[in-house]
């Protein structure tokens, strides 16, 4: 096998969820470019349509599927449109996530639920949904979780998503450890401070400018930097790796306290 065709994901099948903007929009373009055949998933029809278009437009694959990461129902039915159309989901990355910026104080029920609904129970039932069906089917594969810093470190503010994100990273080297004899590996990405649409504001900020201050490198994340550790998990580059947590974070986990 070349060093090329090891990134490779020609003829793989992957399902992004959380894939109409952001971080799952730039993952589901990446895993197309690298020649997957793509499920974008997410609830806004509108947004992943336009997704869809975008990497159809580009020369890749993809098809659009509704999906509710908190909906058990939700979660099958996109697996099974997905593979009457495509085949079998063989690479997943739960992407899904919201993060619910409240002090502990502040925190309710309600918006501890949401967070835990989404980020964690969402990414367990969705690779749950996807193992079942590769043991059945006697296929391997590789679920990427999209953990975070915050699942490692804390921060003022975030009490329900740091929570949520650690558990990310300790239900990845679970899953790892029981699915490892399915040939099913399961690692995780945790991002840094990566810029997007959404966080573009605060990072030019001064309260952004400090941040960026505290990471090693001096600056924040492209979208880009992800494609390498993306493409790493989800092809067979990685066929040794599970249980594996890679920061992609300019050093910030490692700086000093």
């Amino acid at each position: 096998m070349t060093i090329a065709n090891m990134f490779s994901l020609t003829g793989k099948v992957a399902l992004v969820t959380g894939a109409s903007g952001g971080l799952g929009k730039h993952f589901a373009e990446t895993l197309a470019a690298a020649g997957a055949r793509v499920a974008v998933g997410a609830r806004r029809a509108d947004k992943v349509a336009e997704v869809v278009d975008g990497i159809n437009n580009a020369g890749g694959a993809a098809m659009a599927v509704g999906l509710d990461v908190t909906d058990r129902d939700s979660i099958r039915s996109a697996f099974a449109a997905v593979e009457e159309a495509l085949g079998p989901v063989t690479i997943c990355v739960n992407n899904a996530g919201i993060s619910g910026r409240e002090t502990a104080l502040e925190t309710s029920d309600a918006s501890w639920d949401a967070v835990f609904d989404t980020n964690l129970k969402g990414s367990w039932m969705v690779s749950q949904e996807m193992a079942t069906r590769l043991v059945s089917a006697n296929l391997a594969g590789s679920i990427i979780n999209i953990a975070s810093i915050l699942g490692e470190r804390v921060m003022p503010g975030v009490l329900t998503y740091s929570v949520s994100k650690a558990g990310i990273v300790q239900m990845t080297k679970a899953l790892a450890l029981e699915w490892a004899r399915h040939n099913i590996r399961v690692n995780a990405i945790a991002p840094g401070y990566v810029e997007t649409d959404l966080n573009r504001g605060l990072l030019q900020s001064e309260m952004g400018q400090k941040i960026i201050s505290r990471i090693p490198q001096r600056r924040t994340g492209e979208l880009s930097d992800l494609d390498g550790p993306l493409l790493l998990l989800a092809s067979e580059a990685s066929a040794f790796m599970t249980g594996a947590i890679v920061p992609v974070d300019g050093g910030h986990l490692v700086n000093s306290l």
